[in-house]
């Protein structure tokens, strides 16, 4: 009584001095309470904030309406992939006020200030961002990392990346190093748990099926001979990536579809294909086409500088193109062998179990995770391998042979079948699945049954002979040119065949006018004067074919016999009107 209070407060503090650690400290007041968190105010007539000091007016205080005209200015201007700049949205704020406030003067419109803390205020930092960036983007370069690729790899082989990028180099011909043939494309495949790059192409087959097909098999096979012919002379276990992974990672374009189902099925390889526009899926190769064109770009001649255009007095960096692309080839696997077997990856995520001691060197992880991981890679023979990844199309079969793109091709299994036979009671298949090597036209390969590994091996044809050793991009080449040659020979045709019928019509209308009056004659009596009309005619056509003799033998007095001495003949016996007589009435 004497503090003035009563049982109940002292309860309360009591209760909260000991829920609260019996400190002073825990008889403050709740001061979290205070300042009505979350809670909007009504601002009053009067204006809040401090006085302006050097700008003019007093200003406005942000009401319901003009929060609701900051909102429709930052959803339009601000919140969008256009990227608008906020005093950009604060001025289109303006107009939008003025409409609805025509008459009040510039200074008592709400600031940029006020908008922009009302911005800060109604949107999370997450919203703005998302609502900034399309949806792609944000998902491929600003979205939160919450792992790494190698954390998903249990060890080498698990997962292959397969990517291919434009070489930033000019270069020139093998056969003339004076044509400049352009740049270069660079398939490469790389491991996701050791970055041991297993495979490449280099050539200028643009992204397809046709150049990861080659880059694919040259990861699951030997690369000595590869390296051989470049004058790279290395062992096996110098770049030991033979054998089929467990998956394949590839953008949609080059592995989507039904091409790699062989590879699939065959060898059980998982194929996995990116989202649209996700660069990022497979960052791993991505980033390691910058590390290896590093090697070069320095100081090789003809590298992408930026622009073609020859600013004061510059140079076009394509005319400076020098390497051909057997010397670019040999430089791309120096690079590859140098990162495979020396690269020092200082940001190469561990896992717990690496030794301390083991270098990040993609090599080194290559080995260790091969005995301590997964173990060695499931192979195969390299044309098993070769055959698994060549294209397939569907070929039709007729008694012509087994045509693909045109060209025809026959076996001897098929001849044994009696698919090439003429007869009508054969049974053939109308289509078949082959499989064709687009470097080599001669021969393709049959497949009598689709979920068989059974080949036939089908060679050209005499029908198709004008193919032999070409590539099925020259047959394609000239069956396009064929096209051309035979639409303009049609044009003449067309032309000529007019002329032609012209004339014969001609013709027909002067028989009819000189044709005589035969209305007289009776029909029979013309009818069956047919065969001695057709062998007086011919007697006409047999005496115009005969040769016209010139001579200078001069006229010879006669011969008078003596009397009573017959005279011989010694003319050759002419048997010609028995040889053509025709007994036949041939109308």
């Amino acid at each position: 009584a004497n503090h003035k209070t009563t049982k109940q407060t002292l309860y309360r503090l009591i209760r909260q001095y000991w829920q609260r650690g019996q400190i002073v400290n825990a008889l403050l007041p709740d001061y979290k309470n205070s300042g009505a968190k979350g809670k909007k105010r009504t601002p009053g007539k009067t204006k809040l904030g401090r006085p302006r000091k050097y700008d003019p007016g007093s200003g406005v205080n942000v009401d319901e309406f003009i929060e609701k005209l900051f909102r429709i200015a930052i959803q339009k201007y601000l919140l969008t992939e256009k990227g608008y700049s906020f005093p950009y949205a604060h001025r289109r704020f303006k107009d939008m006020y003025e409409t609805y406030f025509p008459d009040v003067p510039e200074a008592e419109i709400p600031t940029n200030w006020q908008m922009k803390h009302f911005y800060q205020r109604e949107y999370t930092q997450v919203e703005k961002i998302k609502s900034r960036a399309s949806q792609n983007a944000y998902n491929k370069d600003i979205r939160p990392l919450t792992g790494t690729a190698t954390m998903h790899a249990l060890g080498p082989g698990s997962r292959f990346e397969i990517d291919a990028t434009i070489a930033d180099i000019y270069v020139v011909s093998d056969v003339n190093r004076s044509w400049i043939v352009g740049r270069p494309v660079v398939y490469i495949v790389i491991d996701v748990f050791s970055r041991l790059i297993v495979g490449c192409y280099i050539g200028f087959e643009n992204p397809s099926y046709v150049a990861a097909m080659q880059a694919l098999q040259v990861a699951m096979t030997d690369k000595v001979e590869l390296c051989r012919q470049y004058g790279i002379e290395i062992e096996s276990q110098d770049w030991p990536a033979i054998g089929f992974p467990d998956a394949i990672l590839a953008d949609r374009g080059e592995l989507l579809g039904y091409q790699i189902e062989s590879l699939e099925k065959s060898f059980s390889v998982r194929i996995e294909n990116t989202p649209p526009f996700r660069g990022d899926a497979k960052g791993i190769v991505e980033r390691n086409f910058k590390t290896l064109q590093a090697d070069f770009t320095p100081f090789a001649p003809g590298v992408v500088t930026g622009t073609t255009v020859k600013k004061r007095g510059g140079k076009d960096y394509r005319l400076d193109a020098k390497l051909s692309i057997s010397d670019f080839k040999e430089i791309i696997l120096s690079s590859i062998l140098y990162h495979n077997q020396y690269h020092v990856m200082k940001t190469y995520d561990r896992s717990a179990d690496m030794p301390v001691d083991l270098p990040s060197v993609p090599l080194e992880l290559w080995n260790w995770g091969i005995q301590h991981r997964t173990g060695r890679l499931r192979s195969a023979p390299e044309e098993a391998v070769r055959l698994s990844l060549l294209p397939r199309a569907d070929a039709t079969v007729s008694d012509l042979g087994i045509c693909i793109f045109g060209i025809y091709y026959t076996c001897q299994e098929a001849i044994v079948e009696g698919w090439m036979h003429r007869a009508q009671e054969v049974t053939r298949p109308q289509k078949v699945l082959v499989a064709y090597d687009p470097n080599l036209a001669d021969e393709i390969y049959l497949f009598p049954s689709r979920n068989s590994a059974e080949r036939w091996v089908c060679k050209l044809s005499g029908r198709s002979r004008e193919f032999v050793n070409c590539t099925f991009w020259e047959v394609w080449q000239r069956q396009e040119q064929k096209k051309f040659t035979h639409a303009e020979s049609k044009v003449r045709a067309d032309k000529h065949k007019r002329k032609h019928e012209q004339r014969v019509i001609d013709k027909i209308r002067q028989a009819e006018k000189l044709s005589p009056d035969t209305s007289s004659i009776p029909n029979t009596e013309r009818i069956s004067e047919i065969r001695s009309n057709r062998k007086a005619e011919l007697q006409n056509e047999r005496n115009s074919r005969k040769p016209k003799i010139q001579t200078d033998v001069k006229d010879t007095a006669d011969i008078i016999p003596l009397h009573g001495v017959p005279e011989e003949d010694y003319d050759y016996p002419s048997y010609v009107d028995e040889l053509f007589d025709d007994e036949d009435d041939n109308e």
